[in-house]
């Protein structure tokens, strides 16, 4: 569960849903229609739809959306590493670079 002062997120589906609402929220503040926003981003209308009203969609429709509204450079740090909190977790990063496959 991800906590934040405003909103409390649940699992993939809650942040589905709450991306859908944000970008149906910033389309209208630019005042496109769902065609326009569909068409600038390359993507199908009804494909949009279904992203605004349930948060279902493939990762190229929301990255081609973002893109069209101008926001795709935030998903340049999506899942990078987070910070070591400790010289212990540094070193084990080290360690584990030149991995190529997992170990469980």
């Amino acid at each position: 569960m991800v906590k934040s002062p405003m909103l409390v997120l649940h699992g993939p589906t809650d942040v589905g849903e709450s991306l859908g609402a944000r970008v149906k929220a910033m389309r209208l503040s630019k005042g496109w229609t769902r065609k326009t926003l569909a068409k600038r981003a390359g993507i199908a209308e009804s494909s949009l739809k279904r992203f605004e009203n349930t948060g279902r969609a493939s990762l190229d429709l929301v990255l081609k959306a973002a893109y069209a509204l101008g926001r795709l450079d935030e998903f340049g740090t999506l899942l990078e590493p987070r910070a070591a909190r400790s010289i212990a977790e540094l070193e084990q990063r080290s360690e584990q670079r030149g991995r190529k496959r997992g170990s469980i």
